[in-house]
């Protein structure tokens, strides 16, 4: 399964006339998937904190003739329930429904020790990482469950799978991350036509890698363009049958 999402080969129409939120549709992957899927036909949410940087994403869809993005600029660090309410309220009247949702922004957070994590970056990074994927989703559950069939991808990590010293609350959130995957997907699957799935995008060079990893020559690593066949295998009709599965972007 994971080796046919990477090799998988989209139809140029794969999502026309479909509506997706991507989430860190600013920069790096969230970028690159946001690009990708109008390119394949679909109405692109672009949600992040920066505006500028989502006006950027938006330009370089409509110049490259894609269907015109929507901006929604949101904080989800400090996001709250009335703001996501109103988040899935304006999604609804404008698109009516929504047929997927990809959870890419996530924050880094320190390189330390458990036991020297900061408080206040813990709290932080789990509102973004982790709650944030929970409220969003949530919200969004009406509109993807009025659609006729509805893909969210959640983003994992390798140190999600196994934890490894002084990756400190970004493992654990990545850890929960696929807990949180996983629970939806055992409760939409046999309820509504809404698949769950987390991906594990793998090393790409994004400005998150470069700051995890100072040392490495980010060029060994493939850009975020490069990985885009899982991300579009998993918004695609070919994974209606996929459900609860975390899927590896690139070799495992």
């Amino acid at each position: 399964m994971t080796t046919n999402a990477r090799l998988y080969r989209a139809p140029p129409d794969l999502l026309a006339g479909r509506n997706v939120v991507v989430t860190g549709a600013g920069d790096g992957i969230g970028k690159a998937a946001a690009l990708c899927f109008a390119a394949h036909g679909a109405t692109v949410v672009l949600l992040g904190r920066a505006q500028q940087k989502l006006e950027a994403s938006y330009d370089a869809i409509v110049t490259a003739g894609g269907p015109e993005p929507i901006i929604q600029v949101l904080d989800l660090a400090h996001a709250t329930e009335e703001h996501y309410a109103t988040l899935a309220t304006q999604i609804e009247e404008q698109l009516g429904c929504l047929h997927g949702l990809l959870h890419n922004a996530a924050l880094l957070g320190p390189r330390k020790p458990l036991d020297q994590y900061p408080l206040r970056d813990w709290r932080e990074l789990m509102a973004v990482n982790v709650e944030a994927g929970f409220m969003l989703t949530r919200a969004l559950l009406p509109a993807m469950r009025a659609a006729p069939a509805a893909s969210v991808v959640f983003t994992s990590s390798g140190v999600g799978r196994r934890g490894k010293a002084f990756w400190g609350a970004y493992a654990v959130s990545k850890f929960a991350v696929e807990g949180l995957c996983q629970v939806f997907a055992d409760e939409l699957g046999s309820t509504s036509a809404v698949r769950v799935n987390c991906i594990n995008p793998g090393a790409t060079n994004t400005s998150m890698r470069r700051a995890a990893y100072p040392a490495e020559t980010p060029t060994r690593n493939p850009e975020p363009a490069g990985i885009m066949p899982s991300y579009l295998f998993l918004m695609g009709d070919a994974s209606r049958d996929v459900n609860g599965q975390s899927l590896d972007a690139q070799g495992g």
